[in-house]
């Protein structure tokens, strides 16, 4: 059984800004040695969210937001926001509605991703942040 554990840091603009983290996750497995095993990725933060999507223009820079939009508006009236006294009491309901982690499997030496699909952190917060993304591989090397 092989482990192995790593972080990303990444810096993003806030407000719904998505990364591709497949570029930098893909690697990882790549040079880990296993062959059938599982790769977890957790973003650390309460801002913050992992999903996996279609990296294309539209998606990215304007249907997440929207549909986000709809779903926890940035106008909307949060408790949070009464206690703290701070603007992102939003980001934190739709980072709790994507989730902040992804379990993915890793097949013959790679995660098997669909051909328009890749791994995306989503910051849900209202500023630029320095986010940091843990993750663990496990499984089987060659035989």
């Amino acid at each position: 059984m092989i482990g192995r554990s790593h972080t990303l840091d990444v810096k993003t603009r806030g407000n719904d800004h998505l990364l591709d983290l497949t570029p930098q996750l893909q690697p990882l497995v790549d040079a880990s040695g296993i062959s059938a095993g599982q790769v977890t990725a957790m973003v650390v933060g309460s801002t913050a969210a992992l999903t996996t999507l279609e990296f294309e223009p539209g998606l990215v820079e304007h249907d997440v937001a929207a549909a986000l939009e709809r779903l926890a508006p940035r106008d909307g009236r949060y408790a949070h926001e009464e206690t703290w006294h701070d603007d992102n009491g939003h980001s934190h309901v739709r980072a709790a509605i994507i989730g902040p982690s992804l379990a993915l499997p890793i097949r013959e030496g790679s995660i098997p991703l669909g051909t328009w699909q890749q791994v995306v952190l989503v910051d849900l917060d209202t500023r630029p942040r320095q986010r940091r993304v843990v993750v663990t591989l496990l499984g089987n090397g060659e035989p």
